[in-house]
């Protein structure tokens, strides 16, 4: 029992230390929906912007909610030009890096990571990384 205890605590306090490095970039990423600033990238850079930014007029823009519960929701344009949700999972691999594993009735489903380059000011720079065996 006391090293059940122990173990316990010693768990807890991991989980609080590699929490505290990701808590800033968590809050400013997670529960928000993202929408893709085309006209913003550059080279191999994509740009997002929050869903309350005024965007200027377009044909439609594709998305994603990262949920805490490590849900990713991804809006991309359906065949009636609305938005269509597809469900996968998130994990973030390090302080940079975030790993998206689409379910497999997602369209394409995708296994991909993406750097996150910056987030500053509601502006969500990323650069997505090619995967081992992935998609």
């Amino acid at each position: 029992m006391k090293y059940a205890s122990l173990l316990c605590l010693l768990s807890l306090v991991l989980l609080a230390a590699t929490c505290r490095k990701s808590d800033k970039l968590a809050a400013e990423l997670v529960d928000k929906t993202w929408l893709h600033s085309y006209e913003e990238d550059a080279g191999d850079t994509v740009v997002y912007r929050q869903n309350t930014y005024e965007f200027p007029p377009s044909r439609g823009r594709t998305g994603f909610t990262l949920e805490s519960g490590g849900v990713i929701k991804r809006y991309e344009i359906a065949p009636t030009d609305g938005l269509e949700e597809h469900v996968g999972e998130w994990e973030q691999v390090d302080k940079h890096r975030v790993q998206v594993r689409m379910k497999p009735e997602s369209n394409p489903p995708q296994h991909y990571e993406v750097e996150i380059l910056s987030l500053e000011d509601g502006v969500l720079k990323v650069r997505r990384l090619p995967v081992p065996g992935g998609q």
